[in-house]
This record gives C-alpha cells, sequence and structure tokens, in this order.
C-alpha cells in the first residue's frame, strides 16, 4: 500500500510570521517545515465544526448560559402616512 503526501508553497508570508515560525520551530527542536505542519495538523485536527453562521456562533457560546426574560415594550399603532395633496 503506498501512502501519498501532498505538497503545498506558501508564497507572500509576512516577515514577522516567518519570524515567529522559525523562532517556535527552534524552541520546538523542530525545522521550519515540521513546526508548520504540526501547526496545521493541530489546527486541523478537531472534529468540533464551527457554526456556519454568526447566529449559531451566538447560540452555540451563550445557550448554555440560559434565556432573559425581558419585559414587553408597548407599542403605539402605525401611523398613516402624510398625504400632501397628492
Amino acid at each position: 500500500m503506498e501512502v501519498s503526501m501532498a505538497v503545498i508553497t506558501i508564497r507572500n508570508i509576512d516577515d514577522a510570521i516567518e519570524k515567529r515560525l522559525r523562532v517556535r520551530a527552534a524552541i520546538n527542536g523542530h525545522s521550519m517545515e515540521d513546526e508548520a505542519r504540526d501547526i496545521l495538523r493541530s489546527a486541523l485536527s478537531t472534529d468540533d465544526p464551527r457554526p456556519r453562521n454568526l447566529a449559531q456562533a451566538i447560540h452555540r457560546r451563550f445557550g448554555p448560559l440560559g434565556g432573559v426574560e425581558l419585559p414587553e415594550t408597548p407599542r403605539e399603532a402605525i401611523q398613516r402616512p402624510v398625504n400632501f395633496g397628492e
């Protein structure tokens, strides 16, 4: 059984990001390529899909806290539009 691996090239990386990746790799005793691979693996290994819209994200974050009862706000009847003699 043959295992294939993809190869990617990332261009236009900010100098500050490249420097942080280089330092992080050195701290962990990895090459920059190994460190980038570990970062990608970690970021993409979660099975927890992110919500696809803002309403789902808000509900997911604050739903466990419970709801809030707000008082009803009385409203006035809609007024008829002004007729300017037309």
